[in-house]
């Protein structure tokens, strides 16, 4: 069993995961003096079981290492994993000096596309594995070299985005897409292995500007699209999809259990008529919120079906 959370923190990202095996994970983080205490207890309560914990930073914006400062001072990161870059900003805050202390340092890991790492993705005697792999960046690409270029530049940070999937062994998978742009995602298509996948982050907050092309969806076909917390206006809906939209639902966590997710949101009065014709009432009680249950699909059940 692991659990997925994606707190509702505005206009940015934050996530975990409590895995199946001894790891804990922190996906990006917006932190602000009226959610860093409340948040960084709640982490350091959840992974006090966990051996190795590890932050991922899908890329350089501030929206996506805010406060990090607070985070690694009241829970030290020991493993910072990062797509390599040197992001110069108009000004150096001071979450972006901790960012760059960490990219730059000994507790960095080096991301990309089909990197191998202890206990990342191999698992050994001492525990197993995380589940999660790195898709995104190949370091050889055109298209990414030139987004590389302009974050190093202080251009634009959000090409450089690490795509990040976790799966669960016989269970729901899950997918993160940083702050990566409708056509760039066009231009890598052929260049990233893309597979059918439960749960996806739309990319950018779920912004029309991140809107997941229909040639990534066609091999993705999500069961759900959890779109962030851009302004309505921005938001892209994915019309066909079942989808929750954070901003409403609040903090949602999956507890994922066998073939089996379990979905609580933060917002009592959240809802969804047609996600939740999808789901079942399994009465869970695990967290506050409870909304529903899905069954997973997988390739296997979906050629069974047809």
């Amino acid at each position: 069993m692991s659990t997925i959370k994606s707190f509702a923190v505005g206009n940015g990202d934050m996530f975990y995961i409590k895995h199946d095996s001894d790891n804990f994970t922190i996906i990006d983080c917006d932190l602000c003096e009226d959610n860093a205490d409340a948040i960084i207890d709640e982490l350091k309560e959840v992974s006090k079981d966990k051996g190795v914990s590890r932050f991922i930073c899908t890329h350089p914006d501030e929206d996506h290492f805010g406060g990090i400062e607070r985070l690694d001072d009241k829970m030290p990161i020991a493993n910072f994993y990062v797509v390599k870059n040197q992001a110069i900003k108009d000004e150096d805050t001071t979450s972006f000096k901790r960012y760059c202390a960490l990219r730059d340092g000994d507790k960095a890991f080096y991301i990309a596309k089909g990197c191998s790492r202890r206990w990342m993705n191999l698992g050994n005697e001492e525990r197993g594995s995380s589940g999660i792999s790195i898709l995104w960046p190949d370091l050889d690409n055109e298209h990414f070299k030139d987004a590389l270029a302009a974050c190093d530049a202080g251009e634009s940070y959000n090409n450089t985005s690490a795509v990040v999937r976790y799966s669960l062994e016989g269970g729901a998978s899950v997918m993160w897409l940083g702050d990566l742009e409708t056509d760039f995602m066009e231009s890598i298509v052929d260049d990233i292995k893309l597979e059918k996948t439960t749960i996806v982050f739309a990319a950018h907050h779920g912004r029309k500007s991140g809107k997941i092309p229909d040639s990534w969806l066609e091999k993705l076909d999500p069961q759900i699209i959890v779109i962030g917390e851009a302004e309505s206006r921005h938001l892209h809906y994915y019309t066909g999809y079942e989808r929750i939209t954070q901003n409403r639902a609040g903090d949602i966590t999956f507890d994922l259990e066998g073939s089996k997710v379990h979905i609580y949101v933060s917002n009592g009065s959240y809802k969804n008529e047609t996600l939740a014709k999808k789901l079942t009432d399994e009465g869970q009680s695990k967290f506050d919120g409870y909304f529903g249950s899905l069954e997973v699909e997988t390739e296997y059940t979906l050629e069974e079906a047809a």
